[in-house]
């Protein structure tokens, strides 16, 4: 039952990655799931060794490095009001550097200008910079005369 060995060093392998998240042990747990099915076909132990290393070896120098250039990508989309950065939007209510009112993706929100010596008048379009807790931080799309 040489198969049930690999298949309890594969358990303890990814129980292994899962408390160490390094993407190593998760592999290696991969490779003795693989010598596990060479043992089951009745491989002898050469043969479920030479399968441990090459499983091993092509996760290790394949996978791992595709695994880790993907994980350090940023995400494409972004989410609630990160998602709202960039947008345009229509002034409501004149935007000074302490309040104002603008209309953003259909909803009213609360505003103020980015740059604090500008008022921007009823009727502007800005671009929404940054978002500071329920309050849009705008900069006109044009300047102001």
């Amino acid at each position: 039952m040489p198969w049930f060995v690999w298949l309890l060093a594969a358990a303890a392998l990814g129980a292994a990655e899962f408390l160490t998240l390094t993407l190593v042990l998760g592999l290696l747990a991969g490779a003795a799931l693989v010598a596990a099915v060479v043992a089951g076909l009745g491989v002898g132990l050469l043969g479920q060794l030479v399968a441990l290393a090459v499983a091993s070896v092509a996760g290790l120098v394949i996978v791992r490095p595709v695994a880790l250039r993907h994980m350090a990508q940023q995400p494409l989309t972004r989410e609630g009001s990160d998602a709202l950065i960039g947008k345009r939007a229509e002034v409501t209510q004149e935007v000074t550097a302490t309040h104002g009112l603008i209309k953003l993706s259909g909803e009213e929100w609360s505003a103020r200008a980015f740059d604090e010596s500008l008022v921007i008048p009823v009727g502007a379009l800005v671009d929404v910079m940054e978002i500071e807790g329920a309050t849009a931080v705008v900069y006109p799309r044009e300047l102001l005369p």
